[in-house]
C-alpha cells in the first residue's frame, strides 16, 4: 500500500476502505481475506475481554496508580450524570477501563500501541451497543482503522519516545475517527478528513508518564481521547471537509514530535511526569 491518505482513499473508492485494505494486504503481503477476518475475529473478542475485565472494581495496578476508577465512570454514565450525556460517558468509562486493564498487565489489543490501547475498541464497541452494528461491521471498521494507522505509521510514527502522546493516542483516536466514520456509512474521503481532525487537535501533545509507567496521565487520555474520535467524526460526516490535506496534517504531525524535547518524550522527566507530587516533592 502507497503510505498516503490520498493514495488509501483513490484505492478505496468504489469498494470501501475494508476492502482496498483487503486487497492490498493480499497483493503486497499474501494474507487472504479469510485469514484477516478470522484475525479480526480474535482482536474483536481481546478487545471486549479487556473491557469486561477493566470494569471489575477490584482491579489494581502494581503500582496502585490505578485501576478500579471506570466502573465509577460507567455507573455515572448508566444514571444519567455524565455532562457528556450516556453515549459519551458509556464510550470514555470504556477506553478509560480497557487502559485499566493494560496497566494491570491484563491482555489487551494494542491499538496501535499499549498506552492507547482503549480509543478504538472503546469507540466501535460502544457504537455497536448504541446503534446495533453487527460484529462483521465492526470487523470491517477496525481493517479500515488498521489502514489508516499503517499510513501514520509509516508517515509520522506511533510511537511516545519518538513523536509525544499525539503519536500514541492522537493516532489511535485518528485510528477511531476513521473506522467511525466507516461503519456509519461515510465515505473513504470522510474517513481521511477525521483521521486529520482527530490529529489537529491533538497536535503537541507530550508523553510524560508519572513514574516512567503507562498509567498516568495515560490511561485518563484514552478516556478523553474516545471523545475527541468522536467529535472528529461528527465533523467529517456532517460534510465539513479537513481544510488541511490529511497527509500533510500527518506530516506536520511527524514535525511537531521532532521537536519536542527529550522530557516530553517518554522519559518520565518533563510535563505531568514533573510535577513535584509525581517527583516525591512536596
Amino acid at each position: 500500500m502507497e503510505h498516503s491518505l490520498a493514495s488509501l482513499v483513490a484505492a478505496a473508492e468504489g469498494v470501501g476502505l475494508a476492502e482496498a485494505a483487503r486487497r492490498s494486504e493480499l497483493k503486497y503481503n499474501g494474507i487472504d481475506r479469510e485469514t484477516i477476518d478470522r484475525n479480526m475475529t480474535e482482536v474483536l473478542r481481546v478487545m471486549r475481554q479487556s473491557a469486561e475485565k477493566g470494569f471489575d472494581s477490584r482491579l489494581r495496578s502494581m503500582s496502585g496508580m490505578t485501576g478500579g476508577q471506570a466502573p465509577k465512570l460507567l455507573e455515572a454514565a448508566i444514571k444519567g450524570e455524565t455532562v457528556g450525556g450516556k453515549f459519551l460517558g458509556r464510550a470514555a468509562a470504556r477506553a478509560l477501563a480497557i487502559a485499566e486493564c493494560n496497566a494491570a498487565m491484563g491482555k489487551i489489543v494494542a491499538a496501535p500501541t499499549a498506552g492507547a490501547c482503549g480509543i478504538l475498541p472503546a469507540a466501535l464497541l460502544t457504537a455497536q451497543e448504541e446503534y446495533g452494528f453487527t460484529d462483521d461491521q465492526l470487523r470491517n471498521g477496525l481493517i479500515a482503522a488498521g489502514a489508516v494507522g499503517e499510513v501514520i505509521a509509516a508517515r509520522a510514527s506511533i510511537s511516545g519516545a519518538q513523536g509525544g502522546c499525539q503519536a500514541e493516542c492522537g493516532s489511535a483516536a485518528a485510528m477511531a475517527a476513521a473506522a467511525l466514520v466507516f461503519v456509519r456509512g461515510g465515505t473513504p474521503q470522510q474517513s481521511a478528513d477525521a483521521c486529520a481532525f482527530a490529529l489537529m487537535n491533538v497536535m503537541g501533545l507530550v508523553c510524560d508518564p508519572v513514574g516512567g509507567l503507562v498509567e498516568v496521565p495515560c490511561v485518563y487520555r484514552n478516556a478523553s481521547g474516545v471523545a475527541g474520535a468522536f467529535i472528529a467524526a461528527d465533523l467529517a460526516l456532517s460534510g465539513i471537509p479537513c481544510p488541511l490535506p490529511p497527509d500533510e496534517v500527518i506530516d506536520a504531525m511527524k514535525a511537531v514530535g521532532e521537536q519536542l524535547p527529550p522530557a516530553l518524550r517518554e522519559t518520565g522527566e518533563g510535563g505531568c511526569a514533573g510535577c513535584p507530587s509525581a517527583c516525591g516533592k512536596k
